[in-house]
């Protein structure tokens, strides 16, 4: 699937309007709801197809936060064939009490596998108690990068973010698909 189709197709897909309240807090309009596209298989296999050249060089693990960065992260892991973790926002207390389940990551380049990135918070906080576990993590990807501070943010945390989409590129693939040919 091209770029601008994959962008059109996700808007169509996800892009809802109405009021949402972010994990930041802050009150919303419009809203992509990641999980209309992560759970279907013909769009997550074409995001897992277009994220695998994306990645940056010299990756050794996927890492998927909790809870939707885990199937693009596992789609990623299926097309690229990198092992992948499961970043959980907080170490269960019981079984493993693992924050991080799956393959070691002590030593190895972890990249960060997201969703949608808003403000950033999140990844950054994942990203700290990763490095505490050990991992080199110095990249996230993510699906879309709502343009609302988290470059700047994860910048701030050693982080380069590389999104698939931004949110405008999205919303001009859907305008650019109705105008009449």
């Amino acid at each position: 699937m091209e770029k601008y189709e994959l962008a059109a197709a996700l808007y169509d897909v996800s892009h809802l309007t109405g009021r949402f309240v972010l994990r930041s807090g802050r009150t919303t309009s419009e809203y992509f709801d990641k999980y209309r596209f992560e759970s279907d298989p013909a769009l997550l296999g074409a995001i897992a197809e277009r994220a695998a050249g994306e990645m940056p060089p010299g990756v050794d693990v996927l890492a998927g936060l909790e809870l939707g960065g885990v199937p693009i992260a596992t789609a990623l892991s299926l097309r690229s064939g990198f092992p992948v973790v499961f970043v959980r926002k907080q170490a269960k207390t019981y079984g493993t009490s693992k924050l991080a389940e799956g393959v070691d990551i002590a030593g190895r380049n972890v990249l960060v596998v997201e969703d949608v990135i808003t403000s950033g918070g999140q990844v950054a906080l994942s990203t700290l108690e990763l490095r505490k576990l050990g991992a080199v993590v110095t990249d996230v990807l993510c699906v879309v990068d709502r343009e609302e501070g988290g470059v700047e943010r994860l910048a701030e945390h050693g982080l380069k973010l590389h999104a698939l989409f931004t949110a405008a590129e999205l919303k001009v693939a859907a305008a650019l698909r109705t105008l009449p040919h």
